[in-house]
């Protein structure tokens, strides 16, 4: 079924007035979950150009629902994505102003550069390793403009995929060598774990989910460029965040990354 620009437009606004507020709204899914995603990412495209034609910069690609459990979870076969732009990057050091987002959590990941322009729909896994500029850890903010986490996967993909913010580490590495497979990592607040996991648990590995957006933005008609930041999904379980905490994120053979969070 075929849902219409006028409803299109109304969960686009939804979510806006929500981000500008900062005050969530009830899931949108009713108005749109009868188009399928298809409807969701429209919902996306929409606010995608509403933020272009207002000045905002586009500097990359969220990957989301990496997890087969969570895929599971949400009725899907197949990650999400979202739009990063150049106002939700934080530099590490600065401190992050939770009245920038309404209800954040935080995810470790392993954030991927890109060394060249990936037009083509039918990438190939060799070409996505040569594209891989250097890698470095990443803490992404996750957020959500749905009132408590109220989500299913229409939800979540008009959402911009529930994204943020996200904090990059400063030091890059080369991709010679490492098995992003098999980096482990370990997120902590206040000294004590608060997730764990490795890079498997992004389908198998960074590089096959950040294939697998390529392939799928170059079908978009919105391709990654050049220098284009993908957050290639999450290592571990997500975790709560609250003022004056600070997050501190290790992952093995790639380095370390922190947010702190403002106390007030």
């Amino acid at each position: 079924m075929t849902i219409d620009s006028k409803t299109i437009e109304q969960a686009a606004l939804a979510l806006r007035g929500a981000a500008e507020t900062g005050k969530p709204v009830s899931p949108i899914r009713d108005l749109i979950s009868a188009g399928g995603v298809e409807a969701a990412y429209a919902v996306q495209e929409a606010n995608t150009k509403h933020y272009l034609a207002n000045g905002r910069r586009l500097v990359g690609r969220k990957i989301g629902l990496t997890s087969i459990a969570v895929q599971r979870q949400l009725g899907v076969d197949q990650p999400d994505y979202g739009m990063l732009f150049a106002d939700m990057d934080v530099p590490e050091g600065i401190p992050v102003s939770l009245d920038q987002v309404i209800q954040p959590k935080v995810e470790a990941e392993i954030a991927i550069v890109v060394g060249r322009d990936l037009p083509h729909p039918d990438m190939t896994t060799a070409e996505m390793i040569r594209a891989v500029e250097y890698v470095v850890p990443a803490i992404e903010i996750v957020d959500s403009r749905v009132a408590n986490w109220d989500i299913k996967i229409w939800d979540t993909i008009a959402d911009n995929a529930s994204s943020g913010l996200f904090v990059l580490g400063a030091v890059p590495r080369k991709l010679d060598g490492l098995d992003l497979r098999s980096c482990g990592m370990v997120m902590e607040a206040k000294g004590e774990p608060i997730s764990v996991g490795a890079g498997i648990a992004c389908l198998g590995s960074p590089i096959t989910a950040s294939l697998w957006l390529a392939r799928v933005m170059a079908k978009a008609g919105r391709p990654l460029l050049e220098g284009d930041v993908i957050l290639s999904g999450a290592l571990g379980p997500m975790a709560g965040v609250a003022r004056g905490d600070v997050i501190e994120a290790r992952i093995n053979g790639i380095g370390t990354v922190r947010a702190a969070f403002a106390a007030d």
